[in-house]
């Protein structure tokens, strides 16, 4: 019989450890989330990601949020009812408006096993006010923190984005 460890479980330092424009949430799947072949119906993964996107982005800037958009959106793997997911989240490009959150999901591994990524997107998401217009972003961490590079899956349309947001 394999003995737990009885130590005190330090969430909240882990926690306070991850940085800011980085999030981690788990997601058990459900029987009603599935298709007719018990697995993961798309538009179900798509609303998983896509929320895990919009958490990511309203902790980063602490800012209402809205998603203007969404590529990239990879199904790798057939995910079953039942299914441990764990959905991973980064802020990778910053503009005056938006920023793009690259979004990642893996299946939870056995023991001794590596995790298998199954899904991944990424997002562009544009702080609003009250009346939905785009407004700038105050992130909580200064914006030299942020990577420089944009995000590899957006990577195609950043030059458009940002041209977009300079345009009155």
């Amino acid at each position: 019989m394999t003995r737990l460890s009885h130590a005190p479980m330090d969430w909240i330092k882990a926690l306070a450890a991850t940085p800011l424009n980085e999030l981690t949430r788990s997601e058990l799947v459900l029987p009603h989330q599935s298709n007719h072949y018990g697995t993961l119906f798309g538009p179900e993964a798509l609303a998983l990601l896509g929320r895990t996107a919009y958490l990511a982005a309203a902790r980063f800037s602490r800012q209402p949020v809205v998603m203007a958009a969404a590529r990239g959106v990879e199904f790798l793997a057939p995910i079953g009812i039942g299914a441990l997911l764990h959905l991973h989240a980064r802020v990778a490009r910053l503009g005056r408006t938006s920023m793009t959150v690259d979004v990642r999901a893996a299946l939870d591994a056995a023991p001794g096993l590596q995790p298998r990524e199954v899904l991944r997107a990424s997002f562009e998401m544009v702080a609003v006010d009250p009346h939905g217009r785009p407004v700038p972003i105050e992130p909580r961490e200064p914006r030299a923190a942020l990577p420089q590079v944009p995000s590899a899956i957006a990577q195609d349309s950043q030059d458009s984005k940002d041209s977009q947001e300079e345009t009155p």
